[in-house]
């Protein structure tokens, strides 16, 4: 992939409210999601967003505006997930952006074609967008892999093979589900330090995750090998995840295997899918530490350390129940880059499959927990707390240690710099409610 016409910055399109000043889905960025209208009996199906609308890619198909290859393409789009589209690779994805940035470009010949299919985002409801398989999650911020070890291993943070490979865990894809969900608080063991023996009962330190998820597209043969030249290839694209922790449950069930039902109650990924090729021009330089270990050289290549960073900014929002009724808005928590990853993506595609595991279209990864080096980039509750050991005071006067029922968290995600066009990733939100 490379950067071309559809990345101009100057581009406009004849959607007015995709040409709005800090818009999350002007031209240059053109989202996938699966998308229905809200509270009725329709089928799923792909959509495209523009500024305020929604390009309904099924009934885009049945106009036949474009050309046999394209029309082909549109009809994978218009299944209730987006498997079938995401198997067919970059190629493929590429080609489809381009025919739907002509076509939505002011004075575009298929303006009239395309209008009657835009429907106002208000108006629809999400599904995820492809069937998950799998899900990988990774451990791939340094600085929050620290935070959490000082907490543990105050005289040794870093687990000896941190550095060396991208730690990584299979964790539940059935449990991931799209903004907008409400999560029940979970049930499960805990033990008190001073205990003899476990307690059962509600999760007393729930907490979030600001993780960026990542959507494998073409996949590779169980055996097969994806170098790192060649891992991007393999990358459909990106939304904005929290991945649920409960943070008690955790600590008395993770050794020796790690986690279980700690996470496996709920994860929420953002509807949209931001696609590889959207997110070029802010790619950044991936580097290490020169006093820190250098990746093997199966993990290393000149063009991951040139361009296997992405700038992208994170932000985290706690909307508790108390707010939402005096009318107070979120209360931002903290705001994280994922340019600061150790490990690149293309390091964990790389990894997962070096052993021969085969990828398909619609796995899913997690980055892990995004923090940052400042005391306003941190990426959950555990870090802003110290483990619960220092109350967070909200500017209502709440307080926090984890989170309690009725809380809602918010999370956003953009691009942005001089000389790009912004690209947002809308937002991924969830509220908790009691034990069911």
């Amino acid at each position: 992939m490379s950067l071309n016409e559809t990345h101009d910055p100057e581009l406009k399109s004849w959607v007015d409210s995709a040409n709005l000043d800090g818009a999350d889905f002007p031209i240059q960025n053109l989202p996938l999601a699966v998308f229905r209208l809200r509270v009725s009996d329709e089928s799923f199906r792909g959509g495209v967003a523009i500024g305020d609308q929604v390009l309904d890619l099924a009934r885009l198909a049945e106009a036949k505006a474009f050309d046999s290859e394209i029309n082909e393409l549109l009809q994978l789009c218009a299944d209730s997930s987006l498997n079938a589209f995401m198997a067919r690779g970059a190629a493929a994805s590429s080609a489809l952006r381009l025919a739907l940035s002509s076509a939505l470009r002011e004075g575009s010949d298929l303006q009239d074609r395309l209008q009657p299919c835009l429907i106002a985002q208000d108006l629809v409801e999400y599904s995820l967008p492809c069937r998950i398989g799998d899900y990988t999650d990774f451990y791939t911020s340094v600085n929050h892999a620290t935070n959490v070890g000082k907490l543990f291993r105050p005289d040794n943070p870093l687990l000896p093979n941190y550095k060396w490979v991208p730690i990584g865990y299979h964790g539940r894809a059935s449990s991931i589900g799209v903004s907008g969900q409400e999560i029940h608080r979970p049930l499960g063991q805990t033990k008190a330090p001073d205990a003899d023996s476990p307690s059962f009962g509600p999760c007393q330190r729930l907490d979030y995750e600001t993780e960026v998820g990542i959507y494998i597209g073409a996949g590779n043969e169980l055996g097969e090998r994806i170098a790192i030249d060649d891992a991007e290839n393999h990358v459909f694209g990106y939304c904005i995840f929290n991945d649920w922790s409960a943070r008690d449950i955790q600590a008395w069930e993770y050794q020796p295997l790690g986690p279980f039902l700690s996470k496996s109650f709920a994860s929420t990924v953002s509807p949209w899918i931001v696609t590889s090729e959207a997110l070029l021009p802010y790619r950044s330089e991936w580097s290490r530490a020169a006093d820190d270990p250098q990746p093997l050289a199966y993990l290393d290549s000149e063009q991951n350390r040139s361009q296997g960073a992405i700038d992208l900014k994170l932000q985290t929002y706690l909307h508790s129940a108390k707010m939402r009724a005096d009318g107070d808005a979120p209360h931002l928590l903290g705001e994280s880059n994922f340019s600061q990853s150790y490990w690149s993506v293309a390091q964990m595609v790389t990894h997962h499959t070096v052993n021969g595991c085969n990828l398909q279209a619609g796995d899913f990864f997690g980055s892990g927990t995004q923090s940052g080096t400042g005391d306003d980039e941190l990426g959950s509750m555990l870090e802003i707390t110290q483990g619960g050991k220092q109350a967070l005071e909200l500017p209502n006067g709440e307080i926090r240690k984890f989170l309690i029922d009725g809380d809602c968290i918010i999370m956003s995600a953009y691009c942005e710099k001089p000389g790009a066009a912004r690209i947002g990733f809308g937002s991924a939100s969830a509220t908790i409610l009691p034990v069911s």
